[in-house]
């Protein structure tokens, strides 16, 4: 598992990367969502990677 945590704001940036930070479920800044440590996921992170932090979950 991610925790994924959206940290500076998308105004100026592409639609692409704000449609990217909607997908993953982020509603405004300083939110935090857990995600499934997938491929796909990993991809969207890295697309918005100057926008997010992330780290992994251990699942308990």
């Amino acid at each position: 598992m991610i925790e994924i945590t959206w940290v500076k704001s998308a105004i100026g940036y592409s639609k692409d990367q704000k449609a990217t930070i909607q997908a993953l479920g982020l509603k405004r800044l300083g939110h935090k969502v857990v995600k499934a440590d997938t491929p796909a996921i990993r991809g969207m992170i890295k697309a918005v990677r100057h926008l997010v932090v992330s780290k992994p979950v251990e699942e308990s």
